[in-house]
């Protein structure tokens, strides 16, 4: 089957329409129809080849939503019909046999996870992914603004899954773009205290209607050093590098600090920030299948959505440089209109 997509050919170019032969469907995997994709910073570090190992022509494209259209032979009786609504993430292969796999942490797949954008991405009219991978989405999700779900909404999930976040847990969320809002309106429909760390003042209003119990100011060291011992969980959504030792102190007992945002500098810990109260600096990436299922369940339930802006698909490139730029009001999506 041909495919059609729009592809970076070289590292940092910008994307172009690009048609591919996707041979014949392996027999674990189910081909999708693209209705939506998400545009995330992941999206622009892959096609920039900042991490390394990205492979060109690259096909970026990792928050699908869509409708399946084909299964292969061993997907035929795993749940999904043609024609089904469902979503796929960051992650669209792993081996199933390793001891991570069928502990059901999939994600740290010990024989190598493979991911939506090596496997040819969603910036395009159909895609493919094992079916495991493939997630069902609840009826009442709204298909415009759920792709997001798929990788930033699982990225700030896990973490409150790892730490047993409850309604009587004191939480603390640094940044609030693209992964901070969503995890503002998770936190609160878990009946958590959500402390918002933000260094744009313009936002506070925004932030509190998320569901935010208060706003600091990330900027002001006297309002930062008066949450001494507050807070069972931080999260950190920010790929820059701060100051983090207020935040280390602003940890409970036993508290944890944990990053879900990529910063390419290492993190200077002074060893009794963690000793004294045994507190911990953690971080994870996006999760497992049941893990997004969970997600998807409880967005659906109580309506969470992310906050997005829409672009034709046909105009990927203007939404890439909207994201690169600083632009987006918290998401961008890209819908299809091949």
């Amino acid at each position: 089957m041909k495919i059609s997509s729009y592809a970076a050919l070289q590292a940092g170019e910008a994307l172009v329409p690009y048609e591919y032969d996707a041979g014949p469907l392996a027999a674990e995997d189910v081909q999708v129809e693209v209705d939506y994709c998400g545009v995330c910073h992941s999206d622009l570090s892959m096609i920039d080849n900042e991490w390394g190992g990205s492979r060109y022509p690259l096909i970026a494209g990792h928050e699908v939503i869509g409708r399946v259209v084909a299964l292969g032979e061993a997907a035929q009786n795993k749940g999904l019909s043609i024609g089904q609504r469902v979503g796929i993430g960051w992650t669209a292969k792993s081996c199933h046999h390793c001891d991570a796999c069928i502990a059901g942490d999939q994600v740290n797949c010990e024989n190598g996870k493979v991911s939506t954008i090596n496997n040819r991405g969603g910036f395009a009219s159909h895609l493919r992914a094992n079916w495991q991978w493939v997630i069902p989405l609840p009826e009442t999700l709204d298909l415009a603004s759920a792709g997001p779900l798929l990788c930033g909404g699982i990225t700030v999930f896990k973490p409150l899954l790892m730490h047993n976040i409850n309604a009587t847990s004191r939480v603390g969320v640094i940044g609030i773009g693209g992964l901070g809002h969503m995890a503002i309106k998770l936190l609160r429909a878990m009946g958590a205290e959500v402390t918002a760390f933000s260094s744009n003042a313009s936002k506070t209003d925004s932030i509190l209607a998320m569901g935010a119990n208060r706003v600091v100011n990330s900027r002001d060291a006297e309002a930062l050093n008066a949450l001494t011992g507050q807070f069972d969980l931080i999260i950190s959504t920010v790929a820059v590098d701060l100051d983090w030792k207020p935040y280390y102190q602003a940890l409970a007992r036993q508290g944890k600090f944990h990053t879900v945002g990529a910063v390419m500098k290492p993190f200077e810990v002074p060893a009794f920030s963690l000793i004294v109260g045994d507190r911990a600096l953690t971080g994870s990436s996006t999760g497992s299948p049941a893990q997004l299922r969970t997600l998807l369940k409880l967005a659906a339930r109580v309506d969470i959505a992310p906050q997005v802006e829409e672009f034709p698909m046909s105009h990927v490139n203007a939404a890439l440089e909207h994201v690169r730029a600083g632009k987006a009001h918290y998401r961008v999506v890209l819908k299809a209109d091949f």
